[in-house]
């Protein structure tokens, strides 16, 4: 009796794979961008959604997955106008409208940046003196 259920768990899992993988791999894409702000937002977004999403929603979910890290955060994030092909993008959309809905709930604005111009730093990386950094943020 233990060795059918085996090999019906082991069917079960052949079966399953191929579309388990693919979201699977959609999440791990979504979480390991290598910019953590994304990585944060999309990641925690693809984890809510992914099973409820057909397969034009994965689609489109892997055309933003696409675009590129400093791109796609500024669109996110309003800095930036993206450009239509981003914005009929369903899940392009829905990211975006969390985003600025967090941004909108929870700071203040005169932290942001106005659309077209640079987001506030925090710091300042070209100090005029003695002791300021040759080049970059160190």
């Amino acid at each position: 009796m233990a060795t059918l259920r085996i090999a019906l768990r082991n069917v079960h899992r052949i079966f399953n794979t191929s579309a388990v993988s693919g979201r699977t791999t959609t999440v791990f894409r979504s979480k390991q961008r290598g910019f953590l702000e994304l990585d944060l937002v999309l990641g925690k977004w693809v984890e809510e959604h992914i099973h409820s999403m057909d397969e034009n929603g994965i689609k489109a979910l892997v055309k933003v997955l696409d675009l590129e890290n400093p791109d796609l955060w500024k669109w996110l994030t309003g800095q930036e106008q993206p450009p239509e092909a981003v914005t009929v993008n369903p899940v392009f959309s829905a990211v975006q409208q969390r985003v600025l809905k967090n941004l909108n709930n929870h700071s203040s604005p005169e932290t942001r940046a106005t659309p077209g111009q640079p987001w506030v730093r925090g710091w300042d990386d070209i100090k005029k003196g003695r002791d300021s950094p040759i080049t970059g943020n160190q």
